[in-house]
């Protein structure tokens, strides 16, 4: 009996009181109604710096980054971002920021922490949102 009754305690304690629904970023429309995958692909034209929303965010992209290998050997951005090539390829040059180390000492490269572009620096595509964006960047950027 006790052992009934201890069975019966703990799977009351297991079940939630109120279950909750869950919610899709897609909505009410079922997964199969979606006829069209999104388009994730399209990029934003490589002909400007695009806007900050926020102080201190890193630069995002405005080209594609496929076939870009960035590994210890090798770090194709630098090839349109280093100080050397910048004008050349009138791209944005590597900020002086850069070139310190964690204890904000200068070296004479990128620093190993600002090596891997990719790790803050991402793609701006142009597609739909999948949920709505109140965000307004602030004042400071307007």
């Amino acid at each position: 009996m006790k052992k009934v009754l201890l069975i019966l305690a703990l799977s009351c304690i297991a079940m939630p009181l109120h279950a909750e629904e869950v919610k899709s970023l897609r909505g009410t429309r079922d997964l199969d109604a979606c006829s069209e995958p999104p388009q994730i692909n399209r990029l934003i034209a490589d002909d400007r710096p695009i806007p900050r929303d926020f102080v201190q965010q890193p630069p995002l992209i405005p080209h594609k980054k496929e076939g870009y290998r960035i590994d210890k050997n090798y770090n194709k951005c630098l090839s349109c971002h280093s100080w050397a090539n910048y004008k050349q390829a009138k791209a944005t040059k590597v900020p002086p920021t850069h070139f310190q180390d964690r204890e904000m000492k200068e070296r004479a490269n990128l620093s190993p922490s600002r090596y891997f572009c990719t790790q803050c620096h991402v793609p701006q595509t142009d597609v739909r949102p999948l949920v709505d964006n109140e965000f307004e960047p602030v004042k400071a950027l307007r």
